[in-house]
């Protein structure tokens, strides 16, 4: 089963995260690369250089950065293949963990979604 994990958090006063957390990260990025869990991760850009397409009433529109009215943004994220729903969660515990160690005061979320393939829609008769 493929899972999507999204990271999220206040944008404001985060800045940069440690050097301690990123080792550690990247480490769990070499364990899930060599269990062949991962499928793609990252870390994303601030809101301040980032654009939103939106479908409104019929128009399509364009908004710039940063966005005032976001009080969380998705910060990162992490594509993985895991046997279960309980095994994704586990990943993002463990994930969590390393902030709760490495980033003292950081606060935020790690949402856990099942990602679906055309396999999980049967065809329409």
């Amino acid at each position: 089963m493929r899972f999507m994990m999204l990271v999220k958090h206040a944008e404001k006063n985060s800045g940069p995260p440690p050097k301690e957390l990123m080792d550690a990260l990247a480490k769990l990025s070499e364990e899930a690369v060599k269990a062949g869990t991962i499928v793609a991760s990252g870390g994303l850009a601030p809101t301040a250089m980032s654009t939103r397409v939106r479908l409104s009433r019929g128009k399509i529109s364009t908004i710039d950065g940063p966005f005032t009215e976001a009080k969380e943004i998705v910060g990162g994220y992490a594509v993985l293949e895991f046997k279960s729903k309980e095994e994704a969660v586990d990943g993002a515990l463990r994930f969590m963990e390393l902030h709760k160690k490495y980033w003292p005061g950081w606060e935020g979320e790690t949402e856990v979604r099942q990602v679906f393939g055309p396999e999980d829609f049967p065809p329409q008769a």
